[in-house]
């Protein structure tokens, strides 16, 4: 028990985050906001922005073992597939397996990727101090 009480505040931002996907998630496509021509962009960015979030929020929970960024990746991707299969039963939404394989995807790749580079290079810097 106190193994599972040590482990758990490391999943607490992937918990959360996964929390604000679900409520963005929720609401119908007529409380989404419209920015006209700019409405499909910024819906897009945000699926790539949040995925990349919570890919680094299950990478963090791994303690950011490189050899676990596989499984950070995987998991941001299914919880993908779960959020978009919720929306099938949201007013006004409908899943996109798009969104799954390129926006989210992209996203969590990309911040997987900038992490690698920049995270190894502060605990670098950490280490030599």
């Amino acid at each position: 028990m106190k193994k599972i009480l040590s482990i758990l505040p490391r999943w607490i931002p992937a918990l959360l985050i996964m929390g604000v996907i679900f409520l963005f998630s929720s609401r119908s496509s007529a409380d989404l906001p419209n920015f006209l021509s700019w409405d499909y962009a910024v819906k897009k960015m945000s699926h790539a922005v949040g995925y990349g979030l919570l890919a680094i929020a299950f990478h963090f929970a791994f303690h950011f073992s490189p050899k676990y960024r596989p499984a950070a990746w995987l998991l941001a991707i299914l919880y993908s597939a779960t959020d978009e299969f919720h929306q099938s039963f949201v007013p006004g939404r409908h899943p996109s397996l798009t969104d799954i394989l390129v926006f989210d995807n992209i996203g969590a790749l990309a911040a997987l990727w900038v992490h690698s580079i920049f995270g190894r290079r502060n605990e670098k810097e950490t280490d030599a101090t």
